[in-house]
């Protein structure tokens, strides 16, 4: 295929010139918290630009999954409504990390251009930064000065953000000819159809603050990007990037599903074959690496783009889920330069169909609603508030789902309106949900720090002397502290482990002499902090008090058991899995411990004995728990062991290394996997679309949780009279027969259920031409419709009252002939016996019942009902 020559030949070129080939990072942004999705090829080159780590090598090449779907770079809108919008692209680019500059840039970019790419060096035009002298005339050496244009810091000065990398860049055009455009030069071409900038140069000199002032880079860099869809498309000659090879054998597979032929000039269906396969493209990468469409952050992202591929779908006849059915073109078009797609295909098209069955399911629970409010906007071009708050609040359409929409639509939303309405929700909701929550504001131990040391904490010892420092009792700063007074003291150093990442804070005592105050929770509410929160059981304690600081043992070591078996779940869960699972949450106490993890469906009973199982396997091999401190730039190095996003990492970082797991860990851990004992879990859960939850216990809680549940099987058995041996076929026999009960009970109801019809039909009695029943039985309140309606049937034009009485309470159901209901209906009838049951009730003409709380007043009822029919109009 013509994009992967074109991928292949760009990196070896650069690897001819000293470069290192780079595989492209994932699509998420491992340690970056400012970004959603990685967007440009330089994102995994952030801390070496900002010579915060280095690399092996000071120059490289890559070709990088982007995804452009939020904040500066926002693009979901207008994919498939232009030739050139995408979410999902490849970055190809060169880097040089203080190594060459603009010389060697510049140099580099003509030779791909017009030898790689092939391009005729006649039709190559090249715009430089205003003030970027340097550039200009190094440009010189290669292309006329006739076809160097200057602009100004819009067009040729990057950054990455707001804050970050960036530098003066220089852009080549490829003039396309008049077809697109009589601009003679790129100054007169605004919308830069005819002049098309197909791969930019950024001279990285800068890092910008948040207040807007640069600062010089350590090292002068290169970045460069070149999208290779545009390449391609320049290549071929063609308008569209969705003419280009991988993306137009997307279509092609669409138009297979759809059996629509896909036009691009047919301006009312072409996109939608656009929008999915960019969609399928951005979806298919994101999950494959880790990703998973749900309600926060880059899953929400997620799950819009996925919607919205479905939404345009639809417009092609696709009612039922087909993503997963165009996803193999796109493994068999990539998978051989990308293999992450080819590793997670069952998962790709598994969370592709789960996704779409949902929000099917959503449209049909709202799709009327939503053609009917579309359909109702067109008038006035737009979608009022009262509509889309409704849309948002009673049928789950998310607002930015709402303003695609409209967008597709070429409708305007009411904006205003719609927040003042969400607005009065939140209010409404407040007040439903009142509650206090006692906080420490974290600037109370600013001051505090800015004269005393960081708190010490050992994670070797668990007692040892320290000093009081400080004592806060009821919300301030004290000297002293008396018996029976709830406090807070800080040590200069301690052996008390502060709830962190979480693992639950120390427990324990600290005494002065005689002087003993009782610790019940550890916290670090301020950076340097550990607050030591307790109360005063014996005597008192003075601000440089020398105390002795002692935790409870057992209760660190049963916390330490559990937090490395969450690392050992961890590990077991990615081997049973796959690599995709990520830590989403976790709860280490000493009884138990909780870990929330990304995944998309619930795990079997067979997953989850074997996750179990390699656990154990674990434990049992007795390996010692190593714990170490390296930087954070070898740490970033080392792909085996595991950090989390968005965490905030120091220049150092602890290791917890048990040789086949190696984790980023600040907590206590046992000292070797056998110290855990026996590892149980005892509940798997949903706690988020797309996060599911383990609960677990180790050691002797295990072995409690077994012993337990080995008693429930006993007292089962003792109940059927049997044993344990023997529970299982007691237990299937007695279903047996619990199963031929229930059919004969069944039996008995009709044979009940067809006395009483016959006693119903030998007592009617005649009002006029109308028949009538009102009896009371004993038979089921869900027994009483159907049998209402099969009298009525047989009796013709009638009217049945039945009522039945059941602790205290009762129900009275009336039923009408339909051949009856101009003259009476059963729910007017209803309306007036109920108040004589002392209750209320409704229903239809035909068929109305009412529940009271008075059964005395069924004889009334039926009078009633009787007296109402003997005085119908003639």
């Amino acid at each position: 295929m013509l994009s992967q020559d074109t991928r292949r030949s760009f990196l070896k070129y650069f690897q001819t010139q000293g470069h290192t080939i780079v595989p492209s990072s994932p699509v998420i942004p491992h340690d970056d918290p400012t970004l959603l999705f990685i967007n440009a090829g330089m994102n995994q080159f952030k801390d070496v630009f900002l010579g915060k780590s280095k690399r092996d090598y000071t120059r490289a090449t890559t070709t990088q999954k982007c995804i452009r779907v939020g904040g500066k770079h926002n693009d979901l809108d207008n994919v498939g409504h232009t030739s050139r919008h995408l979410t999902f692209f490849e970055m190809l680019g060169n880097f040089s990390f203080g190594d060459y500059f603009k010389k060697e840039a510049i140099a580099y970019a003509w030779d791909v251009t017009t030898h790689v790419f092939g391009f005729d060096p006649e039709k190559i035009w090249v715009s430089v930064y205003k003030d970027d002298d340097e550039a200009f005339e190094l440009w010189k050496s290669h292309i006329s000065e006739k076809r160097i244009v200057r602009f100004g810091e819009k067009e040729n000065f990057w950054a990455m953000g707001d804050t970050g990398p960036c530098g003066p860049c220089s852009e080549l055009l490829y003039d396309r000819g008049e077809t697109y455009g009589a601009a003679k030069n790129p100054y007169e071409d605004a919308t830069g159809e005819r002049f098309l900038e197909f791969w930019n140069l950024v001279f990285m000199q800068f890092e910008k603050d948040s207040h807007g002032k640069m600062h010089p880079l350590p090292k002068k860099s290169i970045d460069t990007g070149s999208g290779l869809e545009r390449i391609l498309s320049l290549k071929l000659g063609v308008n569209s990037v969705f003419q280009t090879d991988v993306l137009r054998s997307l279509i092609a597979e669409v138009e297979n599903i759809s059996k629509i032929k896909y036009d691009p000039e047919n301006h009312a269906l072409a996109p939608a074959f656009h929008v999915i396969a960019d969609h399928i493209r951005s979806l298919s990468f994101a999950i494959a690496d880790g990703v998973q469409p749900s309600n926060t952050d880059r899953g929400y992202v997620l799950r819009k783009i996925l919607r919205r591929a479905v939404r345009y779908g639809r417009m092609l006849g696709l009612q039922k889920p087909f993503l997963s059915e165009v996803f193999p073109r796109l493994k068999s078009s990539m998978g051989e330069d990308f293999p992450e797609l080819v590793t997670a295909t069952s998962r790709i098209s598994e969370i592709l169909t789960l996704e779409e069955e949902a929000f099917i399911r959503t449209l049909q629970r709202g799709g009327n609603i939503l053609k009917e409010v579309i359909e109702n906007s067109k008038t006035e071009k737009q979608i009022s508030g009262i509509d889309a708050f409704k849309l948002k609040d009673t049928y789950g359409f998310p607002i930015e789902e709402i303003l695609l929409i409209a967008k597709d639509e070429n409708l305007a939303v009411d904006l205003a309106k719609y927040n003042s309405l969400e607005e009065e929700a939140k209010e409404k909701s407040k007040k439903a949900h009142k509650k206090t929550v006692q906080e420490f504001d974290i600037n109370f131990f600013s001051d505090f720090t800015k004269t005393h040391a960081p708190c010490q904490f050992d994670y070797k010892e668990t007692s040892l002397d320290a000093k009081i420092l400080g004592l806060v009792f009821d919300g301030k700063f004290t000297d002293k502290i008396k018996e029976g007074q709830k406090a807070i003291i800080l040590l200069d150093k301690t052996p008390f482990y502060a709830e962190m990442g979480g693992q639950v804070g120390d427990t324990g005592t600290i005494f002065h002499g005689e002087n003993e105050f009782i610790v019940y929770d550890t916290t670090s509410p301020f950076p340097g902090v550990i607050a030591h929160l307790g109360e005063i059981k014996k005597g008192s304690l003075k601000k440089g008090d020398k105390v002795h600081a002692h935790i409870d043992e057992t209760r660190r070591k049963n916390i330490q058991n559990n937090h490395t078996a969450t690392h050992l779940l961890h590990f077991a869960l990615q081997k049973e899995l796959g690599s995709h699972i990520k830590q989403a949450g976790s709860l280490v106490e000493d009884t138990r411990l909780r870990f929330d993890f990304s995944h998309h469906k619930p795990l079997t009973p067979q997953e989850l004995r074997k996750i179990e199982e390699m656990v154990n396997e674990k434990i049992r091999s007795g390996l010692a728990v190593k714990t170490y401190e390296i930087s954070y730039e070898d740490a970033q190095k080392n792909k085996e062991i595991k950090q989390f996003f968005g965490e905030k990492y120091g220049s150092k970082v602890r290791v917890v290394d048990i040789d086949f797991s190696k984790e980023l860990c600040g907590g206590t851990h046992a000292p070797s996997v056998g110290s855990i004992g026996f590892f149980k879990i005892t509940k798997e859960s949903s706690i988020a679309a797309g996060v599911r939850r383990i609960e677990a216990v180790s050691g002797i809680y295990a072995e409690k949780y077994v012993q337990e549940e080995e008693d429930l099987i006993e007292t089962i058995a003792s109940l059927v009279k049997g044993s344990k041996t023997n529970l299982l076929e007691k237990m299937t026999a007695l279903l047996d027969e619990n199963k031929e009960m229930a059919q004969k009970i069944k039996t008995y109801k009709k044979i009940e259920i067809k006395a009483f019809k016959e006693e119903c039909l030998s007592s009617q009695e005649k009002i006029g031409v109308i028949s009538f029943i009102a009896q009371e039985t004993s038979i089921a309140p869900e027994e009483m419709a159907p049998l209402t309606e099969e009298l009525l049937h047989q009796m013709g034009s009638s009217v049945v009252v039945l009522a039945s009485k059941q602790e205290g309470k009762c129900q009275v159901l009336i039923g009408v002939s339909s051949d009856l209901t101009k003259t009476v209906t059963a729910n007017q009838l209803i309306k007036e016996i109920a108040p004589l049951i002392q209750g209320g009730g409704g229903g239809k003409p035909t068929l109305a019942q009412a529940g009271g709380k008075d059964p005395t007043g069924i004889k009334k009822a039926f009078d009633k009902v009787k007296y109402s029919l003997q005085n119908l109009p003639t």
